[in-house]
């Protein structure tokens, strides 16, 4: 009498395809998150084009220069993508990025995604791809819809610019990255600290404490310091070249703020990965 052995065939290891399949669901399954991103896209650019409309009464009457000052000179990138705006989508993209990964930790559905999926570097991965480009996405949105109809208000009074003409398309582009730059700190952050409010505090002190520390002209080196911070990376991107406002002494190149915004990105996707690999759950 013979024997049969059957043997048990192995289930073949997820593809990352797949890995950013599950993410897509756990990401799309919590309205609060996209909404989130959602509304924050439709506030920043309302802002950009409120900021821009209120402006239009000091463009057709223009303030009287002060002696020895410069005629009035209005900058439509300056006002055209603000701030304000760019500091909105940063720390609604950061919030996004971090609770991606904190709320797994909290929830514990970390411990059943890493059980389904031991491959702890091919999840954190999918995390890091799927957030960088919806908010890439998003930044993307938001810069070209507040570039294009600010100055299509513009145009009217002959101030309108064109993504062909001397540093918008750097300035757009700039300021449509530092939001997926933002949304990968905040996965750094959420993974290192792993509670919500000391990720979006840190996030807080990052963008907007620390380049109020590190600014002024008396002391060169802590200048430079404060020129790589991330706010100050999308501040250089978007200087209109031809306008009167300066960052002061020894501005970073356009280059180097490209190479900054990349290093923090990429340096916040390695620690992110990193400490989920190495750390328990």
């Amino acid at each position: 009498m013979s024997t049969l052995t059957l043997g048990r065939t192995a289930e073949p290891a997820p593809r990352f395809f797949d890995l950013l399949a599950a993410e897509w669901i756990k990401l799309t399954s919590l309205r609060s998150t996209y909404w989130v991103l959602a509304l924050a896209s439709l506030v920043a650019i309302g802002v950009n084009l409120n900021a821009v409309h209120t402006d239009l009464t000091y463009i057709d009457h223009p303030p009287t220069p002060m002696p020895g000052g410069h005629a009035f000179r209005y900058d439509p990138l300056h006002h055209g993508l603000n701030s304000i705006a760019s500091d909105l989508m940063s720390i609604a993209a950061g919030s996004l990025g971090a609770i991606t990964v904190f709320g797994e930790y909290t929830t514990g559905m970390i411990r059943t995604t890493f059980a389904a999926v031991p491959d702890r570097r091919g999840v954190i991965g999918a995390k890091v791809l799927l957030i960088g480009a919806v908010t890439g996405l998003a930044g993307l949105v938001v810069s070209f819809a507040s570039f294009l109809a600010t100055n299509a208000m513009l145009s009217s009074r002959h101030l309108g610019l064109s993504l062909g003409d001397d540093g918008c398309l750097r300035a757009v582009l700039g300021y449509a990255a530092i939001v997926p730059t933002c949304a990968l700190i905040g996965m750094a952050l959420g993974a290192l600290l792993r509670h919500a409010t000391a990720s979006i505090v840190s996030m807080v002190l990052l963008l907007f404490v620390l380049p109020l520390m590190f600014g002024g002209d008396r002391y060169p080196w802590l200048k430079r310091i404060g020129d790589h911070l991330p706010s100050r990376t999308v501040a250089r991107l978007t200087l209109n070249p031809h306008s009167f406002t300066t960052m002061g002494a020894n501005p970073p190149s356009v280059l180097d703020a490209w190479i900054t915004m990349g290093v923090w990105a990429a340096v916040a996707a390695a620690v992110a990965v990193v400490v989920v690999r190495r750390r328990d759950v």
